[in-house]
């Protein structure tokens, strides 16, 4: 992506002006900016980072790749994220169950143990998604998703197999880790059952079978494991769950749901409006909120177990700078609703449509193919730096926080309402107005068609297909978020111009 300016000046004008820094270009003559007060005796409340506690990724056997952990490891770095989320953990290619020729369970934790190690050794706690069927235990052999791998979404065959398989998972688990780090892991039953992850039917009472087994068997090794669902698509099933479980006395700790920002109404909350890519996803987390509060457990934590601003592989969505605003603007809308939020995904080592066939093609993770990362991970990188407490601001393009040692982090936005790969949205400029104590000197952070974001340096080279070692050092390189910019609060004020898609994170010391 690439700015195409085409001046008409003078060649001694155009010469001077392009020896000027690019930021002092936009900002020298700020046209009528968008002013925005930051009030540091304005009501304020705690901000857990709630956004990148949890992070999806692609299925359980992949975490054994060096490239997936590699990636593990720079959002680490970047989020000090705690727990990643995967499904599979009981396909056949774990191999964690199988029987004998006489139909006895037979059970291997070698890959499990391998899986689960390698997180921990890079300081993340398992999001244990229980899916999906090994097939020798499927009611239904031929319940084939149509997922690359394949898996099995039958119910079990015989759920006093299925019990013990659960029960023995659970000891070994304690037993390896020891029950004071295990008991801060979660326990997610399924994937989505109310779409086509589950061949129960009718799906909602056979996957409360599926629940009520499991979670029973969790707590009857260990009362303080963590159990809860019912990790249903489109903000579904919550009210009813919970009743469920409440009125069969059945274990529940958290609640789980899923949405995407290209979610349709119809099927989120069964209306017909036109609901936009920014709104979608805290809506639904405000509805399944709310169905908790009203609940007779209104207090049980939720859990967003997956999200991001599309389902579909778009380009100009999850591979642009795009994410950038349209992560902010969830943040802020979402705070207060929910009590941790999952991304899906963190690295593009993900193969439910097939191997990669191209370093960008939409996919979901903020790593690209070979660990390049993308205008989301710079995004992510950047909000992290906001503080732990959210202060009061009159700005639908702005979160400002503040940290303990009273620095204030202000994140403002350009958001565009449609993504556009190429830049076609008009710059914003905004004055930030300091009242109270403030530093003389901020400290900006950028992500925009110029910072943190590869796609220049990827057309430039012909968007290679299958881009040379050499190439992937360059494109890494070219993805590197530069030194921030050093500005001077002049008279408690200070202006940014913002291009379209950007996103701008200020500390004022």
């Amino acid at each position: 992506m690439q700015y195409r300016h085409k001046f008409i000046f003078l060649p001694i004008l155009a010469f001077v002006l392009a020896a000027l820094p690019s930021a002092a270009l936009a900002e020298s003559t700020p046209q009528n900016p968008e002013v925005i007060t930051i009030d540091d005796s304005a009501p304020a409340h705690p901000l857990p980072h709630f956004w990148e506690e949890v992070f999806g990724s692609g299925r359980a056997v992949l975490t054994l790749r060096d490239s997936y952990r590699n990636d593990l490891r720079a959002v680490k770095q970047a989020t000090d994220f705690q727990y990643v989320r995967f499904h599979a953990i009981f396909h056949d290619e774990v191999g964690l169950y199988d029987e004998d020729a006489q139909g006895n369970p037979v059970l291997n934790f070698s890959y499990v143990d391998q899986i689960y190690d390698g997180l921990l050794a890079d300081g993340v706690r398992p999001f244990v998604e229980l899916s999906f069927m090994p097939k020798k235990l499927a009611a239904d052999k031929n319940a084939i998703h149509a997922f690359w791998y394949k898996q099995n979404i039958s119910p079990p065959k015989d759920y006093a197999k299925w019990d013990d398989m659960i029960r023995q998972f659970a000891k070994h688990l304690l037993d390896r880790y020891g029950a004071k780090e295990v008991e801060q892991w979660y326990f997610e039953v399924w994937n989505e059952p109310n779409l086509d992850f589950w061949a129960g039917e009718p799906r909602q009472s056979t996957y409360f079978e599926l629940y009520d087994h499991t979670a029973k068997v969790i707590k009857s090794v260990d009362p303080r494991l963590r159990v809860g669902g019912p990790a249903t698509a489109q903000a579904a099933w919550a009210d009813v769950f919970i009743r469920h479980c409440v009125e069969n006395n059945i274990p529940v700790d958290f609640v789980s749901s899923h949405v995407y920002g290209n979610d349709k109404s119809e099927d989120v909350f069964g209306t017909s409006e036109k609901i936009p890519r920014n709104r979608m996803v805290c809506r639904a987390v405000k509805k399944v909120h709310d169905q908790i509060k009203a609940s007779a457990k209104p207090d049980l934590p939720l859990i967003w177990s997956e999200f991001n601003a599309s389902y579909m592989n778009e380009t100009a969505v999850t591979d642009s700078t795009y994410m950038g605003p349209w992560l902010a603007d969830t943040i802020r809308q979402c705070d207060g609703t929910v009590d941790m939020m999952s991304y899906w995904t963190f690295s593009d080592v993900f193969e439910e449509q097939g191997v990669v066939k191209t370093p960008l093609y939409g996919g979901f993770g903020l790593m690209a193919e070979r660990s390049i990362p993308k205008p989301s991970y710079a995004a992510f990188a950047v909000l992290h730096k906001l503080g732990d407490e959210r202060m009061s601001v009159d700005s639908d393009d702005a979160l400002a926080t503040r940290r303990k040692d009273g620095t204030e982090v202000i994140a403002i936005w350009n958001y565009q309402a449609e993504p556009d790969a190429h830049d076609s949205g008009a710059a914003k400029t905004i004055t930030l107005k300091f009242k109270g104590h403030v530093g003389k000197h901020a400290t900006v952070f950028r992500v925009d068609h110029q910072h943190g974001d590869m796609h220049s340096a990827y057309e430039k080279m012909g968007s290679p297909r299958y881009p040379t070692e050499a190439q992937i050092e360059a494109l890494r390189s070219a993805a590197r978020l530069p030194a921030p910019e050093n500005r001077d609060v002049h008279k408690g004020e200070l202006t940014l111009t913002v291009p379209s898609d950007g996103l701008a994170v200020i500390e004022v010391k």
